[in-house]
């Protein structure tokens, strides 16, 4: 595709709804490549780090190697974070929970994840993932971007450029943060979901978790829906002249902003309305699930806004970051999260959504085999490890009750099917339809893809 073309085009044609309307149908004439396994995606984006050695990558043998000093042979000379560079000795320590096969497909699941458990034939594991970054904001950025740099688009915002919006009254890319129980965990910036150098209607709409999802939702008192309307197309008509006269696709970008805030006004209270939604429904997903801001509310709020149409729902939970405090954290944020993921996939299969709905779960990066600071019979702690780590997907096209990729005996090294970012974010994207070497946006003199000019798609993966 010509993405300056594309661009000018907008910039010379705003007109408004029609503006909108014209842009999905030019998606719809190039994108996508091929027939898609999945319509939607819903990322549970998992940040801090979650630890793969207590959670899915279960290694039996390091019980015998308690307080053993990490071979140089498997370290091989990684570099390390400031947090532990400064120590003398890095004692491995095993995980203090237990594991059990599951399913007909016999996965390893940590006793944290019961609820996981339940579903594991129904998701493929992949514990190969690796990434290029050590550091949290690098490494969110690479995982949501392509690129450890800030100022690339997000890939939410890279489907909605290419496959354009289902739905007609909600943002094509929804985004939804909560914070955890715990301090808060590593920041979160809104460029990680943004539109980098696309045009800024292709950024994700950030759902907020205290009063309404989205501001000014409300018409100041007096002012009626229709002179809203009125107001809303007088606005228009003078955009519409800017434009012709500038030509700026930023102008085609701000009415079909203000477009979509009206039609958001009436989609987005019967989106939060639960008074239909039936009470099992809502109690599958936890106790918290009537809560706004949780972690279950959001993905009783994901489902529901895959039902209407949006392309892609961003979830984000924080304080996975257990430099210490181990033993007590990770649970907590586990009870948090399990329930929830795993009642969101029964959810869509009971809905016949499934199907066509992607559902992803992981983090930036693993946690060490090694202990961080000090280690005591009752406390541990394990810092960042981008040589593997461990997601799932489920539903879209992906392999049921697959367990892809193996480690060593230390959870340190990749000894099969090792699976990098721009594989997992290729895969991503032929799920949906995309070959990713083919969707490109011209930008400071070369085209750009999410992709960068690496990835594979992870075939074995694909069902």
């Amino acid at each position: 595709m010509n993405p300056l073309t594309r661009r000018h085009f907008f910039g010379k044609s705003a007109t408004g709804i029609g503006a909108a309307a014209l842009g999905s149908l030019l998606s719809a004439e190039t994108l996508p490549h091929f027939a898609p396994k999945a319509k939607r995606v819903i990322y549970l984006f998992q940040s801090g780090g979650p630890s793969q050695l207590e959670l899915f990558d279960y290694k039996p043998r390091l019980v015998d190697k308690y307080k053993t000093e990490l071979p140089d042979s498997i370290r091989m000379g990684q570099r390390l974070t400031g947090m532990s560079s400064t120590q003398s000795t890095f004692p491995v320590v095993p995980s203090r929970f237990k594991f059990s096969q599951h399913g007909k497909s016999g996965a390893w699941v940590s006793e944290l994840l019961p609820h996981t458990s339940q579903i594991v034939d129904k998701i493929a594991i992949i514990k190969s993932v690796y990434t290029e970054a050590i550091n949290h904001d690098p490494a969110v950025t690479f995982l949501q971007t392509g690129s450890q740099i800030a100022g690339r688009p997000s890939i939410g915002s890279w489907m909605a450029y290419g496959l354009g919006a289902e739905a007609k009254n909600l943002p094509a890319f929804v985004v939804m943060i909560s914070p955890g129980g715990g301090t808060g965990g590593q920041p979160l910036y809104d460029r990680l979901w943004g539109s980098g150098f696309l045009p800024t209607r292709y950024q994700g709409v950030k759902f907020r978790s205290v009063g309404d999802p989205v501001l000014y939702l409300k018409d100041p008192a007096g002012f009626t829906r229709d002179d809203r309307r009125a107001y809303l197309d007088t606005l228009s008509e003078l955009n519409q002249s800017k434009a012709a006269e500038l030509g700026d696709p930023e102008i085609s970008t701000r009415i079909s902003q203000y477009e979509m805030a009206f039609q958001m006004q009436s989609s987005v209270p019967e989106l939060i309305d639960l008074t239909k939604e039936s009470p099992t429904a809502i109690d599958s997903y936890g106790p918290d699930a009537r809560k706004p801001g949780t972690f279950a509310y959001n993905c009783l709020m994901a489902r529901r806004l895959a039902e209407r149409g949006v392309r892609f729902i961003q979830l984000y939970h924080r304080d996975w970051d257990h430099h210490g405090g181990l033993p007590d954290g990770l649970p907590k944020r586990c009870k948090e999260t399990d329930q929830p993921a795993a009642a969101l996939v029964k959810d869509l299969e009971a809905r016949g959504m499934l199907d066509d709905t992607l559902v992803i779960w992981g983090g930036e990066f693993g946690r060490t085999v090694y202990c961080q600071g000090r280690l005591t019979e009752k406390d541990y702690g394990r810092d960042h490890h981008p040589r593997c780590f461990t997601m799932w997907m489920a539903g879209g096209g992906v392999k049921p009750g697959l367990t892809l990729g193996e480690t060593d005996d230390y959870g340190y090294n990749i000894t099969a099917d090792p699976v990098h970012v721009h594989d997992l974010q290729a895969t991503i994207m032929h799920l949906m339809g995309v070959d990713h070497t083919k969707l490109t946006f011209r930008f400071a003199g070369r085209h750009f893809r999410l992709t960068d000019v690496h990835g594979a798609v992870a075939a074995k993966l694909l069902a």
